[in-house]
């Protein structure tokens, strides 16, 4: 099993807290989750959200999440995981702010637990 990383805002963990459960939008247009293995999330958040100061990172043990966590390319040169349902809070082990560089870009934060 492995880390697997998803960006979101604090305005959208805050709710899941809230509820137990985290919903991204994604999951209702996509139906999916979209998360990152740690050699990915950088090349994700740098494309997606350059310059965005109000993310969060969301840590996840695969092992924990009930939903089925799916490995698809899907247009991608590599597969990303993907979380077929919603995220049930207990699964996020860590939550690490993730503040871009002066030049808006992204670098991997240090904080990053381990499996």
């Amino acid at each position: 099993m492995q880390l697997l990383l998803h960006i979101t805002t604090s305005g959208e963990w805050e709710a899941a807290q809230a509820t137990g459960i985290y919903r991204p939008p994604s999951l209702d247009s996509e139906g999916f989750i979209h998360c990152s293995l740690t050699h990915q999330v950088v090349a994700v958040a740098n494309a997606q959200y350059r310059g965005r100061n109000d993310l969060l990172l969301l840590c996840i043990n695969e092992r924990v999440v009930h939903a089925p966590v799916v490995f698809e390319a899907l247009g991608a040169p590599k597969p990303f995981p993907h979380i077929y349902g919603p995220l049930n809070v207990e699964a996020v082990i860590k939550v690490v702010p993730w503040k871009p560089k002066a030049d808006g870009t992204f670098t991997l934060p240090t904080e990053l637990p381990d499996l």
